[in-house]
């Protein structure tokens, strides 16, 4: 019976206290202007994305993530901004964050409305910089700096 209950903890564990793999993707309009989206559960603006569903690869959680938050269309992932894995970069859970930075077009929209609350483009000066949700802000610099990160 013993051996059954640490076979038992053992898989709990496997199953239930992993990281989970997300995307956040940064939208990049033709005009050179970044989308960010508002978040419901903070207020604060943030990168469109989310946790990859099974069977997806990371591109195919881009573009769907990106569509449902945003209403934007995915033409090309530019370059990979950062993988972020920090203990405390994200409040809700312990999550790995593959960042992109994307062309996108299409027209703003909201599909996802239980997670967004507004979707707007900003140039580099209107950016709310230092404000945004989670780490984002680290993710933003690393962009701007054209640092490829591992955290």
């Amino acid at each position: 019976m013993d051996q059954i209950w640490r076979i038992a903890k053992t898989v709990v564990s496997l199953l239930f206290r992993r990281p989970l793999a997300g995307v956040s993707i940064i939208p990049l309009l033709a005009d050179g202007r970044i989308v960010l989206i508002k978040r419901r559960d903070c207020g604060k603006w943030g990168f469109p994305g989310g946790l990859v569903d099974w069977g997806e690869d990371i591109s195919t959680t881009a573009k769907r993530e990106l569509r449902e938050e945003a209403g934007l269309e995915l033409k090309n992932i530019v370059r990979l901004v950062g993988v972020y894995s920090s203990l405390d970069r994200d409040p809700r859970m312990h999550s790995i964050c593959i960042t992109v930075a994307a062309e996108v077009g299409g027209e703003m929209k909201i599909y996802d409305t239980a997670e967004v609350i507004e979707v707007k483009a900003f140039t580099l000066e209107t950016l709310p910089a230092g404000q945004l949700a989670h780490d984002h802000d680290r993710h933003l610099q690393n962009y701007l700096d054209n640092h490829t990160a591992l955290a």
